[in-house]
């Protein structure tokens, strides 16, 4: 049975629908999803580079192994997640270095974009069917 690391730095990332719990376990710098490599996990590079993107900036990408569960959205919106998840959780490893960086970035902050609800006569949030005089 496998040792529990005791020392790990915790942050929650949402975006859209989706939300991420993110654990930051000092080590080699593996990213897990779900279970699996981030490679496996995300197809397209441009996400890897978004969840990546954090680690990058603040010069950690060897420092720490990432552990995300993510839930619900679509594979963008917990890119987005894992991303703003994993910015929090450096934060709370070393906030004197890493806060002013990605506050500078624009990581910290929760993009509040979500899909508008469908209204009642419509077919979609805003769309009617034609208008018909006669």
């Amino acid at each position: 049975m496998a040792k529990k690391a005791s020392v790990y730095y915790y942050g929650t990332g949402r975006r859209k629908n989706a939300v991420a719990c993110v654990r930051l376990i000092p080590g080699k710098g593996k990213i897990t999803i779900n279970g699996k490599d981030i490679d496996e996990y995300f197809g397209l590079d441009t996400l890897k580079l978004i969840v990546r993107q954090p680690l990058s900036l603040t010069e950690t990408e060897g420092k720490f192994d990432v552990v995300v569960k993510a839930i619900g959205g679509g594979i963008s919106g917990q890119a987005g997640a894992i991303r703003h998840g994993i910015s929090r959780a450096l934060v709370q490893a070393d906030e004197a270095s890493y806060k002013a960086i990605l506050k500078s970035n624009g990581l910290l902050t929760r993009d509040a974009r979500m899909k508008e609800r469908k209204k009642p006569g419509l077919k979609k949030a805003r769309k009617a069917s034609q208008f018909s005089k006669r």
